[in-house]
């Protein structure tokens, strides 16, 4: 187990939940790892796998610091319906383990050096952390959502016990849920777990994701989160030993691939090369976000009537009705908007939000997208759709004070109106504006050199060169006894 020097180079396996929320963060981290001298293995199902390739360019996948793999999930690799996506939740941890127990042999039988002592998995991976504990490998569970929702997912079985909650995780009656005097707090039907309108798909996501986490948590050595002390501090006293190391970004090393399962329209940075400073809305919502067509057109007019220019993402599957977004690119409508803006299909978003030309950010308030905002100290708009999305909105609006939100009318429509006047409150609000500043620096601090979640990346990454170390005078000491 010794390379040339006779040290053996610590090897960590890093295992996303297959979701662009998830993948990302966790490619930052192995990046930050792997620019820390340790060799990372980055596994993905095939289906994401073939996503993130084709979205690399050439020169990035050759530069590429960290070893990306797939294995089969079970299901056909363009499988990506609902119904193929509960099956792959039910049914593929029992393939997956199989797979992944034959790879991590496989890179311990092929390399004498770099044998696999640490495997760092997303939360809801528990299969591949029950995996890396019977082949006595250390665990990390990677949380990659606010701190403050974590706590309330283990506050979960409390509020069952006292009649507020199902077994299914529905609520028996309305109230909100403090867990703190400092933390914003929880509507009964947002909760981390919440659907609107879908109490099968709900029932479904607690059932297989948040009745779990705890045992997640008991089975690894470490607990890590995309997440910062300064964000969060009473969400981080309410979980014992957690490690914000946080907030994880591409840009923090030069030429590092974000994660995306797109390919970024890298043609919109020069766009906002010919706008003016603080003058463009930037609106995106994230991978899973879809609206109706009617709340499509809306959204079109609201960012339209504004008379600002802004950069506006519309995936092809924003809509369920893909015929309305081809029908609406190819309008008259679209092409007087497009006086104003530019749409594109995916962004740079770290590049985007970093631009001395957004004025703020429209968004679902999405984890990534949230703390990537708060970091390059931009404004918020936020119309937040599923599960942890509410609860960021809380964070962004109230304990943050860094923006505001947009209300639906009577038919759960975001009126072109609302949308117009809330950005006009928003970018002249100038204390939203100075919050938003000097949320910035405190973030920057946080993960600058002595910052709180600087020393707990750093942290962690002594733990892995320690065992790596400790294992390596272990195995050192049995091969003295052996030739005695």
């Amino acid at each position: 187990m010794s390379n040339s020097n006779g040290a053996s180079k610590p090897h960590v396996i890093l295992i996303p939940y297959p979701a662009q929320g998830h993948v990302a963060p966790l490619m930052k981290l192995a990046y930050n790892l792997a620019s820390h001298g340790i060799k990372v293995t980055f596994v993905n199902t095939e289906f994401i796998h073939m996503k993130i390739m084709s979205a690399m360019s050439r020169e990035t996948a050759h530069h590429c610091s960290i070893n990306l793999v797939a294995i089969p999930n079970g299901l056909e690799s363009n499988s990506s319906g609902e119904q193929d996506r509960k099956k792959l939740i039910e049914h593929g941890p029992k393939y997956m383990r199989v797979h992944l127990q034959n790879l991590i042999e496989s890179i311990n039988c092929a390399n004498n050096d770099t044998h696999v002592t640490h495997l760092i998995a997303d939360i809801s991976n528990g299969w591949a952390l029950e995996v890396a504990k019977k082949m006595c490998i250390k665990t990390v569970a990677f949380v990659p959502y606010a701190l403050g929702n974590l706590a309330m997912i283990l506050h979960a079985p409390k509020l069952v016990e006292a009649g507020i909650l199902d077994v299914y995780g529905l609520p028996i009656r309305e109230e909100l849920i403090s867990l703190s005097k400092e933390l914003p707090t929880w509507n009964m039907n947002e909760l981390a777990w919440s659907i609107n309108g879908d109490l099968k798909r709900q029932k479904f996501i607690y059932k297989h994701f948040i009745k779990n986490i705890t045992e997640h948590i008991k089975i690894s050595d470490s607990v890590i989160a995309n997440s910062s002390y300064e964000l969060e501090p009473s969400a981080y006293h309410l979980i014992p030993n957690i490690l914000p190391i946080g907030p994880l970004l591409a840009s923090a090393h030069f030429g590092m691939f974000a994660g995306n399962l797109c390919s970024e329209d890298s043609t919109c940075l020069r766009w906002l090369d010919q706008q003016p400073t603080g003058s463009v809305i930037y609106a995106a919502f994230g991978s899973t976000v879809i609206c109706n067509q009617h709340q499509f057109i809306e959204l079109a007019h609201g960012l339209a009537i504004t008379g600002r220019p802004f950069l506006w993402v519309v995936r092809s599957d924003f809509t369920m009705d893909k015929e309305a977004i081809e029908e609406f690119m190819d309008s008259d409508v679209l092409k007087r908007i497009q006086i104003f803006g530019k749409i594109v299909k995916w962004a740079p978003q770290e590049k985007v939000l970093a631009h001395p030309s957004i004025a703020c950010f429209f968004s679902h308030c999405g984890w990534n997208s949230t703390i990537e905002g708060v970091s390059m100290g931009v404004p918020f708009l936020c119309w937040p759709y599923i599960v942890d999305q509410f609860h960021n909105r809380n964070y962004i609006c109230e304990a943050w004070k860094v923006g505001l939100a947009v209300n639906s009318d009577e038919n759960g429509i975001i009126t072109r109106h609302e949308i117009k006047s809330k950005i006009e409150e928003l970018v002249s609000d100038e204390d939203i504006k100075v919050n938003s500043l000097k949320l910035k620096e405190m973030v920057k601090k946080s993960v600058g050199e002595d910052g709180t979640s600087y020393k707990n990346l750093l942290s962690l990454v002594d733990q892995i060169n320690y065992y790596t170390t400790r294992k390596q005078s272990i195995s050192d000491g049995f091969q003295t006894v052996a030739k005695i």
